[in-house]
């Protein structure tokens, strides 16, 4: 495990975590209102998932598990973004958010077949789970990781052998596949002492005739019109949509950034993710994809709405698009 790390790592444009005086006090506020609207009034569907032993040679198809876990088959390849599979993204887990679809998952991380690597695009505790990598670390061959992020995987057990670290501008090689570390707009730190000791990212995966883009967390920003210029057009994009505010927009898209962001990098189907597993943020829980289906709707934009667990496959002429959220909200 090579890494090559700074004391602590920077965005490459200003931004403004949203801290300030007034922004803390009038959180704190809405942090004690009670608004029923910012979760579902019950477990959301999940639909079992039961991968098969070969992935098809040809295509794209990603698989979502709520918030930003995802599994992708990409020409004959497996990998995991993302796993956060437990019940609540918290340090203390009583105290934390739950997950709407309460221990139900489309895969339990115990079944998954052997992935061709799990690939991680920050530290923060609603990506990167503790339990999750270690019922994982023996179903992935490869662990692909931000700079810093890789001395926390070893301690929870993951064979070093495995794990690379990766900078802005850094191409691995994955299976025949590359993998392309690029920028985001964002932070990273799970505790009091750690803010930006690691690296955040988004990814590009990059098949030999498909292409895949993940964005990770992000405040919109040029970077997503430079990584477009330089590996777009991607068949498939899935990026973050939810737990967005504007007090704090600088380091999460607010929906319609999302589809513009989607625009910049080149992109086709649309998956929006980062809602529809917990509450972080403060909008109603289906907020995020109501507004993005208006704004891909306006913008001409290709946009899928699968349930969790529910397989899109960017190559085919029909792909998930039901407001399944809808029939949650009206119940």
């Amino acid at each position: 495990m090579a890494s090559t790390r700074k004391a602590k790592y920077e965005n490459l444009v200003p931004t403004s975590m949203g801290a300030g005086f007034r922004s803390t006090v009038s959180m704190l506020r809405d942090a004690l209102r009670k608004d029923a609207r910012r979760r579902p009034p019950g477990p959301i569907p999940v639909v079992p998932l039961s991968p098969s032993a070969e992935t098809p040679e040809d295509g794209v198809r990603a698989t979502w598990f709520g918030h930003s876990a995802f599994l992708l088959e990409l020409e004959g390849k497996r990998l995991l973004f993302d796993p956060m599979l437990s019940a609540s993204p918290s340090p203390v887990p009583f105290v934390g958010s739950k997950r709407y679809s309460g221990q139900r998952l489309p895969l339990a991380p115990e079944q998954f077949p052997m992935l061709d690597a799990i690939v991680l695009s920050h530290d923060h505790y609603d990506h990167l789970d503790k339990a999750s990598i270690r019922k994982l670390r023996d179903k992935a061959r490869r662990f692909i990781v931000p700079l810093g992020v890789g001395q926390r995987l070893v301690r929870w057990g993951v064979d070093p052998g495995k794990i690379t670290e990766h900078g802005w501008g850094d191409e691995t090689q994955v299976a025949g596949l590359t993998l392309a570390c690029g920028p985001a707009r964002h932070f990273s730190g799970r505790g009091l002492f750690d803010r930006n000791g690691t690296l955040w990212c988004s990814w590009a995966i990059l098949g030999e005739r498909r292409r895949v883009f993940f964005s990770g967390d992000s405040g919109y920003a040029p970077h997503f019109k430079e990584i477009g210029d330089k590996y777009g057009p991607f068949d498939l994009t899935l990026m973050e949509c939810g737990q967005y505010d504007e007090r704090w927009a600088a380091i999460h898209m607010m929906p319609e950034e999302t589809v513009q962001a989607h625009l910049d990098v080149r992109g086709g189907l649309l998956v929006p993710i980062h809602w529809a597993a917990f509450t972080l943020g403060f909008h109603a829980w289906d907020d995020p994809v109501e507004r993005a289906v208006k704004a891909a709707e306006a913008r001409g934009v290709r946009i899928a709405t699968p349930r969790i667990g529910e397989t899109v496959d960017a190559m085919a002429d029909r792909y998930p698009q039901t407001a399944w959220w809808r029939e949650r909200r009206d119940k």
